[in-house]
């Protein structure tokens, strides 16, 4: 009953800026979830704070662990349930140590994952537009996916390099999204969206040394990250930060914190969000609000 009432509390939202487009078309928005493992749970406090202050999502894009928060609320997930889940997750959930020249673990077990989640099993499907960013590992280009089915799109957008397996599908090698979108912020923009809410997820310097190979890679990702040009910042009109630095990337038991975080962050972003939304010209939004309404 409470995932019903809120989803028809958005639509009521939609449908009241779609009535009074005349009177001044609001900016179409999109979310970018950038990744960071168990930090990504973060995301979910952001999402909270846009939710309780009103603030329409038209469009939600995701990378590696953004992929997956993404999916699972364009899906139809409530925040709480993505929440309480998040506190029981462990690297099992999604993924199987195995022997590979290519990795040490496939991130098979996402499909499964994400069915936790939402029934969903194609774009077509969301209640909200999708766009999951992966890597092409030859090309060294950024994919998007936006139709057809989610897991092949999800698994490859959190493949991380060096640890999960590359994900082999539609003729190409894909990795993890974070190596050409840290935040999607251009997936969202190429969706449509007029005004662009981007969560990045610094991991921040390691308080001691790292612990095994996983924290070897995924810092000197960060370090490389940082010193490089991020194009996704010029894509992006707000920007919010959770502070997670010090949280590590299998720490899921710290989800009070993180989610804590992200409501934070959000909630100090909120006048720049309303600033955004009053100043940018907007277009006539989908009324893609009356297909959640059917499909609550």
């Amino acid at each position: 009953m409470g995932s019903t009432t809120k989803w028809l509390s958005r639509a009521v939202l939609g449908l009241r800026s779609f009535a009074y487009a005349g009177q001044g078309q609001r900016p179409r928005v999109g979310v970018a979830l950038g990744g960071g493992f168990a930090r990504g749970i973060a995301h979910i406090g952001v999402l909270r704070i846009l939710e309780q202050h009103e603030i329409p999502v038209d469009f939600i894009a995701g990378t590696s662990v953004g992929a997956l928060i993404a999916a699972a609320y364009a899906g139809g997930s409530t925040l709480e349930n993505m929440e309480r889940r998040g506190v029981e997750t462990h690297f099992r959930d999604f993924g199987r140590w195995t022997l590979s020249r290519m990795g040490m673990a496939s991130n098979e077990r996402l499909d499964e994952f994400l069915h936790k989640f939402t029934p969903a099993k194609t774009f077509e499907e969301m209640r909200i537009p999708l766009s999951i960013v992966a890597t092409d590992l030859i090309a060294g280009e950024s994919v998007y996916f936006t139709t057809g089915e989610v897991a092949p799109a999800l698994r490859a957008s959190c493949a991380y390099p060096g640890l999960f397996l590359p994900v082999r599908y539609n003729g190409r090698v894909l990795v993890d999204g974070f190596l050409t979108e840290t935040v999607p912020a251009p997936a969202a923009r190429r969706m449509g969206a007029d005004v662009v809410i981007s969560v990045h997820l610094e991991p921040g310097l390691l308080e001691d040394g790292p612990r095994n190979t996983i924290e070897v890679i995924s810092r000197s990702f960060s370090i490389i990250q940082m010193a490089a040009t991020q194009p996704w910042r010029a894509a992006t009109d707000v920007l919010i930060e959770p502070d997670v630095h010090h949280i590590l990337w299998d720490e899921f038991v710290k989800t009070p914190q993180l989610v804590q975080a992200g409501e934070e962050a959000a909630r100090a972003a909120l006048p720049q969000i309303k600033a955004a939304l009053a100043h940018r010209p907007g277009r006539l939004p989908r009324p893609h609000w009356l297909t959640q309404v059917r499909g609550s």
